[in-house]
């Protein structure tokens, strides 16, 4: 099969669309989507498929951003690649990257003996979502047909040389678990093999390779571009590459060092600053809370000071 000419449409029917989910959380709605796959005879083993799914969104959530969000899974289906598509008139909470909901889900599960397949796919998908009109189409499709007719459009291509179609998240991940193994006691070798394992299969063979190759010649693969310098060699990349990569999700390689080169990842605070912080908010909620209360039997006692004054003038009279 020639991938630079095959179509989404090749893999998806209108019967695997399911135009109004009636799941309300991301479980539910995975399941659901499942449940078609299985139905169509697409896929034979539901339980197993839904603990891969589960296993990659407890890694990093699918979750793309502007309401769309790709699970997936590797595991032997009845042919090369089962696909199911869900649409939520409400949103679905995915812990997208932007804290938005989902709208729309791209379930895919993909044959493991045809490596990369799926990153052919995520290339195509990632070129036609980045266009908002192309977004908009999706969500403002009127039925299931319509909604069948705009993903129909959406083509696979390899990846230039130069730029690998990916998420760079999951790359620069997959470098900090190779690092942790080296140091890590046994008993955590299994879950980290596990970690690997899922990032590895959504990876090119090709990519992997060097990946592997610049981790046992460097002791790393991945490094940030800040202000337009390769964190690596410590030198100026080309304007165009240093804008291209900003921001972006995508994975390019160093003209000089030869590592690939991401954009920076957003750092969350610390748990501890995180803790510091919800404690300091609770402090405060306690001191208005007090202060409301003291003014409160402020107010009341003069009150009843008022009203003994009164009852005790009108004795005298």
């Amino acid at each position: 099969m020639n991938l630079r000419e095959t179509s989404f449409g090749e893999f998806l029917k209108p019967s695997q669309i399911i135009f109004e989910l009636k799941s309300k959380d991301k479980l539910e709605a995975i399941e659901e989507l499942l449940d078609s796959l299985v139905k169509q005879k697409l896929i034979t083993n539901k339980n197993l498929t839904l603990t891969r799914i589960i296993d990659r969104e407890n890694l990093e959530s699918t979750a793309l951003g502007h309401g769309i969000a790709v699970p997936h899974a590797r595991v032997d289906t009845e042919g090369q690649i089962a696909v199911a598509v869900g649409r939520s008139a409400e949103g679905i909470d995915f812990e997208a990257p932007d804290q938005k909901p989902v709208y729309l889900i791209i379930l895919v599960i993909w044959n493991p003996s045809i490596p990369g397949l799926f990153n052919h796919l995520f290339a195509g998908l990632a070129r036609f979502l980045i266009r908002p009109e192309n977004r908009d189409r999706l969500f403002n499709a009127r039925d299931k047909n319509e909604l069948y007719s705009v993903l129909s459009e959406i083509q696979f291509s390899f990846p230039r040389e130069d730029k690998i179609i990916n998420r760079a998240s999951l790359l620069k991940k997959l470098q900090d678990i190779e690092i942790r193994k080296r140091k890590a006691p046994k008993e955590m070798q299994k879950e980290l093999q596990k970690q690997s394992d899922l990032i590895r299969e959504e990876l090119d063979a090709s990519l992997l390779a060097r990946f592997d190759l610049l981790m046992d010649r460097y002791g790393y693969a991945v490094a940030e571009v800040i202000d337009g310098v390769c964190q690596s060699c410590n030198l100026n990349i080309s304007t165009q590459m240093a804008s291209a990569i900003e921001g972006s999700n995508d994975i390019y390689v160093c003209e000089n060092c030869g590592k690939y080169l991401i954009s920076p990842r957003k750092k969350e605070k610390p748990a501890k600053e995180k803790e510091e912080k919800e404690k300091k908010e609770e402090k405060g909620k306690a001191g208005k809370e007090r202060i409301e209360k003291s003014e409160t039997e402020k107010i009341a006692a003069k009150a009843e000071k008022a009203k003994k004054a009164k009852a005790s003038t009108k004795k005298k009279k």
